[in-house]
């Protein structure tokens, strides 16, 4: 979201001849605080020349106390949080005039005063905002992992009619205290097969959307990059 440069030429030439996707990790759309007007003026500046075809943001926080924290931090699924959340992504959609996408978190903990589902919450956020759904598969299976709940069970549920966008990533492996899996939402490895595996139960479902695979970290050679592409492209052809 900067004035010019290098990156800025090289992103003009790239929409001449793909439709980009514009994803942020700095709104803060559900912190408490009111959302950053500078931020999401640059946004508004970026978005206007490059006229991407999705624009996407985390269901997460960032701020507080007027400090920005480099970190997607996670909601309790309340009442009080559910009518932020909707007045900031209200007040998001207005000032770019178009619709944005909401992404379902990685999470590693769940609040004990959460009153819904997480799926019910994005479900009811759409519902009343009008907002997009971005579907990350790779978060479906981290947060269900780490949570030992069923990530089928949540894919059921989810409200496939307002998705957009799907992300696909890999993930870093760890333990807990207790021994058990630990999975970390890293964007610095392979897509790993039983998310692949979800991946298709998804598409066979609910048809194609357009599919993002995120290699943000430790990101290896042209042929590595292109060779996942390759992969979901084929699983998305049947559907379509």
């Amino acid at each position: 979201m900067g004035e010019g440069g290098r990156p800025l030429a090289q992103l003009r030439h790239l929409a001449e001849r793909f439709p980009m996707s514009v994803h942020g990790v700095g709104l803060s759309i559900g912190g408490e605080g009111r959302i950053d007007a500078d931020h999401l003026a640059r946004l508004r500046r970026l978005c206007g020349w490059l006229d991407p075809a999705s624009f996407s943001e985390h269901l997460a926080w960032s701020t507080h106390d007027g400090a920005f924290l480099n970190d997607l931090l996670p909601l309790p699924y309340t009442e009080a949080t559910l009518a932020r959340v909707a007045d900031h992504i209200d007040e998001v959609q207005e000032v770019l005039g178009r619709r944005m996408l909401l992404e379902n978190p990685s999470t590693y903990l769940a609040f004990t005063g959460s009153a819904m589902a997480e799926v019910d919450f994005l479900a009811e956020l759409a519902r009343r905002t009008g907002c997009g759904l971005l579907l990350d598969v790779n978060n479906v299976y981290v947060s269900a992992t780490n949570q030992k709940t069923d990530p089928l069970a949540y894919l059921r549920a989810f409200p496939m009619q307002h998705v957009g966008e799907i992300h696909l990533g890999g993930h870093a492996e760890d333990s807990d205290d207790e021994g058990l899996p630990l999975l970390i939402d890293s964007h610095g490895t392979a897509v790993v097969d039983p998310v692949w595996a979800l991946f298709a139960g998804v598409v066979a479902a609910s048809g194609p959307r357009p599919t993002l695979i995120e290699w943000d970290n430790d990101v290896p050679d042209w042929p590595v990059l292109a060779a996942e592409a390759a992969r979901a492209a084929r699983m998305l052809e049947p559907a379509a």
